[in-house]
């Protein structure tokens, strides 16, 4: 027996090529063809087309033809959500159907509920399809099969139904709630959001607990898959300083990166500061410090997580020069600031080891 909606399409289609031979549509000498045609699909999707019970549960009491005209119909029938309040007003057209083909779709309608309610949604289905096939333009059929599909599991028909029945009819809020539920279970959180959304502005008075509940339900998961996103998104400080390209003091220390210096402790300490300050105000000085090839190797073992060598680094005399001349420009800056002055480790202010 057919499991999926595919194996059950798949007999479909091998049963309306095996009856277009038999009732004349196709001509005898296309028979080799199509029996090889429908021997590829029954393989393929695993199904046994000669299988009668099979083809009567995929198709109930409807060939794929009679599917396939419903659908035409609430393709070319369908009004526009901008021209339904209009045609309610309109006078009937002679696709209108008649009372006794409403009273009929009705009872199919009232028959798939009874399956809806035992929860044998193949039945309901096709009680439901049955209904369209008499009144096509029925907003409530469409939605009915749209949740018949959902419990089926079959969320992208129900989608198709349910945006068919919403375009019929925008103020049958079922529909917007049967359209959120079939696109968050397929994924589409932000499009789940926006159908409960409408369903909230047609019932009025902040909308129905179900409808503000879906609502919600999508709107935590749609701000969920934002966080997700900004935080596999690299920071600002591990992509540098506006502008790109790097070169600033940060990046020289390692801009924070993973293994670089935390430049923000950095320039807490007075003394730090008082240095980046003399360099700001000293423009060859930055130049020179900047352009040093030693100090750029430097930044690079900073941001691999390296510590460099510090006493061969001083030992080049560029470098060593730049020292002295930063550390004689700050005067007396770091006098007075010993163990236990402001901020340092231990004392007042200053964090513990």
């Amino acid at each position: 027996m057919a499991t999926t909606s595919k194996q059950r399409l798949a007999l479909a289609i091998c049963d309306f090529l095996s009856t277009s031979l038999s009732d004349g549509t196709l001509q005898s000498e296309d028979k080799d063809s199509i029996d090889i045609a429908i021997n590829c699909i029954s393989e393929t999707f695993g199904v046994d087309p000669t299988d009668k019970a099979a083809v009567t549960e995929a198709l109930g009491s409807q060939n794929l033809l009679q599917i396939y005209s419903v659908y035409e119909k609430l393709k070319g029938a369908a009004p526009s959500a901008a021209s339904a309040a209009a045609s309610k007003s309109a006078p009937k057209s002679a696709a209108e159907p008649t009372e006794e083909q409403k009273k009929q779709a009705e009872s199919l309608k009232s028959k798939g509920n009874a399956a809806m309610a035992q929860k044998d949604h193949a039945a309901a289905i096709s009680f439901y399809t049955q209904a369209l096939e008499l009144n096509p333009n029925n907003a409530i059929y469409l939605s009915n099969r749209a949740a018949a599909h959902s419990g089926a599991g079959d969320h992208a028909s129900a989608i198709a139904d349910a945006e068919a029945a919403v375009a019929i009819d925008p103020k049958y809020t079922k529909g917007w709630s049967r359209l959120g539920l079939a696109r968050f279970v397929l994924g589409n959180a932000k499009g789940a959001m926006e159908a409960y959304k409408q369903g909230m502005e047609h019932e009025g008075n902040g909308g129905s607990e179900t409808m503000r509940k879906g609502y919600e339900t999508a709107k935590r998961r749609v701000e969920e898959l934002a966080a997700e996103e900004a935080a596999s998104s690299p920071s600002p400080s591990a992509r540098g300083a506006p502008g790109g390209g790097g070169g600033g003091l940060a990046d020289l220390l390692g801009g924070g990166g993973p293994g670089g210096m935390d430049f923000a402790s950095i320039m807490n300490n007075p003394m730090f500061s008082q240095m980046a300050q003399n360099l700001m105000g000293n423009p060859d000085l930055m130049s020179s410090l900047m352009n040093n090839p030693r100090l750029r190797q430097m930044a690079d073992q900073f941001g691999n997580g390296n510590m460099p060598d510090i006493g061969s680094l001083m030992s080049d005399p560029n470098i060593a020069e730049m020292a002295r001349n930063m550390a004689g420009s700050m005067g007396g800056a770091g006098a007075g600031r010993g163990a236990g002055g402001p901020g340092a480790p231990g004392g007042p202010g200053g964090a513990a080891p």
